[in-house]
């Protein structure tokens, strides 16, 4: 079950996680941050620093987020915006850097307050 990350880190992406994950699969978009569900180890590391306890294994995400399961995914599943391919699996996201767009949910998402 890999970890996802969920609505409370968009427009917030403290990449606090970022620099606990072992293996490097946390992605930046323009709002939020995605973790690779192809590259994520389980270890955990991740979710006791997210400061807004944004992440969670797949599995255990609160229900009114669960939507995030699947756009997580999406993120490298799908062709973003500006991209001519999906994201795929690139093997690390220090490699690539800022990918600099999200998904379509997250990016209408309105901001709070």
């Amino acid at each position: 079950m890999p970890y996802v990350i969920a609505g409370p880190c968009i427009d917030v992406m403290d990449r606090s996680c970022v620099d606990e994950c072992p293996v490097d699969c946390i992605y930046e978009g323009a709002r939020k941050l995605y973790i690779s569900p192809v590259e994520c180890i389980d270890c955990g590391a991740c979710e006791p620093v997210c400061p807004v306890e944004a992440i969670s294994q797949d599995r255990a995400v609160d229900p009114d987020q669960e939507t995030h399961v699947e756009d997580n995914a999406r993120f490298f599943d799908e062709i973003l915006p500006g991209r001519d391919e999906p994201l795929g699996s690139p093997g690390g996201a220090m490699g690539i850097g800022a990918v600099g767009v999200d998904t379509e949910m997250v990016a209408k998402h309105e901001a709070d307050g």
